[in-house]
């Protein structure tokens, strides 16, 4: 019994001095990583910029065109399933130079982008219509539209939000789940 009890002693005394130098070898090598990224921080030389790097110049405001909508997002109220939403989100260019719209998405195929497709000069108005429509939708929706412009951000969405009610069942119906025969 006691030749149990001294093994298990010294075997948890050489497993305590493992895990110390383990430890110790551990610090050892995180100080000498340290130093390294010390040492090329302070470095002086340039950095290396790869060859298929583009670059980039801040964009000067006179080519820039800028929204400025009247609204950005659109209260559709509660429409019943079914039903289509149109709504036209007029702008105005405030930028300096003619604004062009290079590209529109929806967040669904639910919604249905339409545009102004010919440059809006500075000082004039155009449009971003957006058609929603509710079948197999129910509940609160937030359609969205992402556009994509010469604009300083060249991302703006625009946004319409409602609830649609489900139609109610008139036996038409699907059967929910699966039909045994």
């Amino acid at each position: 019994m006691k030749l149990k009890v001294m093994s298990a002693l010294v075997l948890s005394a050489v497993l305590a001095l493992g895990a110390c130098d383990q430890k110790s070898d551990q610090e050892a090598k995180i100080q000498a990583l340290e130093e390294k990224i010390a040492k090329l921080e302070s470095s002086t030389t340039s950095a290396v910029t790869p060859v298929n790097v583009q670059s980039t110049q801040p964009a000067d405001p006179s080519s820039l065109g800028q929204f400025e909508f009247a609204e950005m997002e659109y209260d559709f109220g509660t429409i019943r399933e079914g039903e289509v939403v149109e709504h036209e989100f007029n702008f105005t260019n405030n930028g300096q130079a003619p604004l062009v719209i290079s590209n529109i998405t929806a967040s669904c195929g639910c919604t249905s982008p339409n545009w102004t497709k010919t440059p809006v000069n500075p000082g004039e108005q155009g449009f971003v219509k957006v058609v929603f429509n509710s079948t197999a939708k129910s509940g609160s929706q937030a359609p969205t539209v992402t556009i994509q412009a010469n604009t300083n951000p060249t991302v703006t969405r625009l946004r319409m939000k409602g609830n649609v009610t489900p139609k109610l069942g008139g036996g038409t119906a699907a059967p929910v789940g699966p039909i045994k025969k």
